[in-house]
């Protein structure tokens, strides 16, 4: 997971974009927008990180900066 990549598909990419791309991940497709990744587990990692900070960033009125940190505080939670 790189937090870097993360930032930049939330900015850059609109929720049907991620949406696509994690259904062509799902179905061991190549998504239709290059995600990068060291492979397709990293690569899904990525788009549905992206996706929670879109949706929380709506839900909450939030900014990109909150959100990503509300994201890795439930990265941590779930790893412990």
């Amino acid at each position: 997971m790189k937090i870097g990549v993360i930032k930049k598909l939330a900015e850059r990419l609109s929720m049907d974009e991620l949406r696509a791309a994690e259904e062509a991940l799902y179905n061991d497709s190549t998504p239709p927008t290059l995600i990068e990744g060291d492979d397709e587990g990293e690569q899904l990692t990525h788009v549905l990180a992206a996706i929670f900070i879109q949706e929380y960033i709506a839900e909450n009125d939030s900014d990109i900066k909150t959100a990503l940190r509300e994201y890795a505080i439930k990265v941590r939670k779930s790893i412990s």
